[in-house]
């Protein structure tokens, strides 16, 4: 067998099934296509992927072209489309066979399809994706899985996964004659027309892409620091490292494998015993699978205004105030800071995204999608299921039965950022106001707030009133 190795959102050599089937080819080729429509508007006025996530890739890329060199291959990185590219390579080397991944989301998956037709009678083998759990291990079919999360976990959990991943291999077969010649450098940032982000100290995610960082935080977390074990306690932080886990970014580009943390966490319970916030972290990574499994049901219906439900029931306004919100100049201090880390950073914790995407929706009245596809262009840790997937249950319109899961902010500001030090980090205009107004700065005389240059709410909404004087 002489096989090409297609890698996508699935940059490691760790558990993965397709790297395994292809350990006994005469030779196989590494392949990763960047392409260039990821970074061209698409129907919301967004880029798809934006100017961090992009710079996390590239690490990923490089740390994986080092991984394959240790082992005595490379990684061939072109700038083009699948579509094209991949048949293009298989007849310039007379390859038999290509092997990936599967896809779960449906711009993904057709774009497998076109490359398998393109292919002509060359086989395109796909090993399965980067989920917890299999279609064979699922404990109903795909068709019938549960609309909602609590029932999908107990079937689950009538049946106890072992996970046993594949370490990855000490040695991998050489390339094809002549595929040395094709190395490229990568491009830089700058020359995918991203230009290159500044480097923000208060960053809660200071991590490089790759799996050797990925690994390297899985030790930390699970076995040096030992942070899972007050996970549930610290989970709902919003400044610093370490109050959860950070595992996102590596599982999205797929430089981790979910089934490698699971093990590992199986595992450090066996030695440490398992306590709520090692039994947090494993619910955590199964509202992971339970998402990707609707889209790989569901579909195209998660990207539509109804969701899935079909209904209209979501707001679909798109104006100023959706500018404001992705800003961070909405007038709502807890809301904003958020929105100015993600934009610095590329990260924010889960608590911050609950909080303004419920801000978006529901006091703001704006198409949920469309913070859906800001998430989408700025996030490092994009990921298609969950992100979608968590925009349509905020909006009433994805998995769970209950409707007008809202947040109010100005609590949560209070509960979450008690002593306004999130704030404070994030907003600099406000750092001299007085502590206790930092939460409220629309409480201050108009001319005041003028000048400190941070914008003034239309109006105060009724139910913020009892939280209005909490002593922050």
């Amino acid at each position: 067998m002489r096989a090409l190795l297609w890698f996508k959102q699935d940059l490691r050599l760790d558990d993965h099934p397709a790297l395994q089937a292809g350990l006994t080819a005469e030779c196989l080729l590494p392949v990763y296509v960047l392409d260039p429509a990821l970074l061209q508007l698409n129907e919301f006025g967004m880029r798809r992927m934006g100017v961090h996530r992009a710079r996390f890739l590239l690490e990923t890329l490089v740390a994986l072209e080092g991984e394959l060199r240790q082992r005595g291959s490379h990684l061939l990185v072109v700038i083009g489309s699948a579509e094209q590219a991949i048949p293009q390579l298989v007849a310039q080397f007379n390859l038999d066979q290509v092997l990936t991944l599967e896809e779960i989301a449906p711009d993904e998956r057709a774009q497998v399809a076109r490359v398998a037709r393109r292919l002509g009678d060359i086989p395109l083998q796909q090993a399965p994706a980067n989920n917890l759990l299999r279609t064979d291990e699922l404990p109903f079919s795909v068709e019938q899985l549960p609309h909602v999360f609590s029932r999908f976990r107990s079937l689950v959990e009538e049946r106890l996964q072992v996970f046993q991943p594949r370490h990855a291999p000490d040695r991998l077969p050489g390339l094809p004659d002549g595929a040395l010649a094709l190395m490229q450098p990568l491009p830089t940032l700058s020359q995918l027309g991203l230009g290159e982000p500044l480097s923000v100290p208060a960053s809660a995610f200071p991590f490089s892409g790759g799996e050797p960082a990925a690994l390297g935080r899985l030790r930390d977390y699970l076995w040096k620091t030992q942070g899972v074990r007050q996970y549930k306690d610290t989970r709902n932080g919003m400044i610093g490292s370490e109050y959860s886990s950070k595992f996102s970014p590596w599982l999205a580009n797929g430089s981790l494998s979910a089934r490698r943390v699971v093990a590992e966490l199986r595992r450090h319970e066996a030695q440490f015993k398992r306590n709520d916030s090692t039994q947090w972290l494993w619910v955590e990574m199964l509202w992971r699978d339970f998402f990707r499994w609707t889209l790989i049901r569901h579909g195209s219906a998660l990207f539509k205004a109804g969701g899935l439900k079909a209904t209209e029931r979501a707001p679909q306004q798109l104006d100023q105030r959706f500018q404001d919100w992705s800003r961070g100049r909405t007038g709502m201090p807890l809301v904003d800071a958020n929105m100015r880390e993600l934009a610095a950073t590329g990260f924010m914790s889960n608590r911050g995204r609950q909080v303004v995407a419920s801000y978006l929706i529901n006091d703001l009245q704006q198409d949920w999608r469309h913070g859906a596809a800001w998430f989408e262009e700025h996030l490092i840790d994009y990921d298609p299921a969950s992100n979608w997937g968590n925009w349509a249950y905020l909006a009433g319109v994805g998995n769970d039965p209950r409707h007008n899961r809202v947040f109010n902010a100005l609590r949560q500001a209070r509960e979450y950022d008690p002593d306004a030090q999130y704030v404070s980090l994030w907003l600099p205009e406000l750092r001299d106001v007085p502590q206790a107004l930092r939460h409220t700065p629309f409480l201050l005389a108009g001319g005041h707030l003028r000048s400190l240059g941070y914008p003034q709410l239309d109006s105060i909404p009724e139910s913020w009133k009892p939280y209005l004087h909490a002593v922050a």
